[in-house]
């Protein structure tokens, strides 16, 4: 990879668009490494969009990757939209070039005054994909047309398996709306440090068996024990399994990883069947069936402005790990793919060269 990856034509502007000098970019981990170290699905298979089938021999990507990130804050240069001034700072996920044109299609959110523009970086996208795992346990805890986003959270006891931005945001926001009780488990002492330092309770499973924390933690009554819900944040099966383990019966993981290797550490006979359990998929690209009249991508933004007023000075202090002059981009992402570095949330400042 090269610096040049991130300067792509960027187009002439139409009615409606505006064109935006990148600031900020957050690097989202998991899913830019599988892109580096060529693990994402679509290097082996193709996703037909009408059969929802991946049908393998048939690769979507290929090397070079030309389209990476989607956490971005741009300052407006050009604007053909009234309500886009010159000037404004604006949230998209249009991924890591120094400039784009957004259009009237594109999700473009305004960086309030009254949070460090640089968590701006949240709203598009990274922070609507953990406020949409909480839209979905509220839909399966709390089901109509009416949903807020704490109603399935609110009075219940949740683990939220992974301390990566998604595990921390997700934990951040079910104590904004309410639960009882919150706890992340993780095995890296520097995420595990992040979370504390963000008043969040961890338990560290290099030492610990979480189910049995769990169980010994949440006492329903005579066999119900453990978790009301889990927020699975860690994509490895194992880590899915051990969910399935920490729920007392008919408890549900809710699951918001990427399993790029599979799920070979997957069990289904034992305590999903026999406690009838439930494993919902939360992923980003659909809100629960039947609410995406009533929330739409701008609406999950929102619920991460109002994270961010709440908890923004505790993250911007703890969470943002890395502030990375952009040039040096291609070294710290393979630099994170070879682990000979390590980061919480890194994020490539536009206006640092070197």
């Amino acid at each position: 990879m090269q610096p040049g990856l991130f300067d792509l034509e960027v187009p002439e502007l139409e009615d409606g668009a505006v064109r935006v000098a990148t600031r900020w970019s957050g690097v989202s981990a998991g899913t830019e490494l599988a892109y580096v170290k060529g693990t994402d699905p679509g290097f082996t298979s193709f996703r037909d969009p009408d059969l929802g089938v991946f049908v393998s021999g048939r690769a979507s990507r290929a090397f070079p990757v030309r389209a990476m990130g989607y956490m971005e804050v741009g300052e407006v240069v050009e604007s053909r939209r009234d309500d886009m001034a010159i000037g404004m700072l604006v949230a998209a996920a249009y991924g890591h070039r120094s400039e784009h044109v957004l259009t009237i299609s594109d999700v473009v959110v305004p960086v309030p005054d009254d949070i460090d523009p640089l968590l701006g970086i949240y709203l598009a996208q990274m922070g609507p994909i953990c406020a949409n795992g909480l839209l979905h346990v509220a839909a399966e805890f709390a089901p109509g047309q009416d949903i807020r986003l704490g109603d399935g959270v609110r009075g219940r006891n949740v683990l939220v398996t992974g301390a990566g931005v998604v595990g921390l945001l997700s934990a951040l926001l079910a104590q904004l709306h309410g639960a009882t009780d919150v706890v992340i488990a993780d095995p890296d002492p520097q995420r595990l440090a992040v979370a504390e330092n963000l008043g969040l309770e961890t338990i560290d499973t290099t030492t610990t068996e979480v189910w049995h924390r769990c169980k010994d933690r949440w006492r329903h009554g005579p066999g119900d024990r453990g978790a009301d819900l889990v927020l699975q944040c860690r994509g490895k099966s194992v880590v899915l399994h051990e969910a399935l383990q920490c729920l007392r019966p008919q408890g549900t993981v809710f699951d918001l990883a990427f399993y790029q290797g599979g799920a070979p550490d997957l069990r289904l006979g034992e305590e999903f069947h026999h406690n009838g359990l439930t494993i919902r998929c939360a992923q980003i690209g659909r809100v629960p069936r039947g609410l995406a009249d009533a929330w739409d991508r701008q609406r999950l933004a929102a619920e991460t402005v109002a994270l961010l007023r709440a908890r923004g000075d505790n993250m911007r202090a703890h969470l943002v790990t890395d502030v990375v002059p952009v040039l040096e981009a291609p070294d710290a992402l393979v630099a994170l793919a070879r682990r000979e570095r390590s980061t919480t949330q890194m994020v490539l400042d536009f206006s640092l060269q070197s």
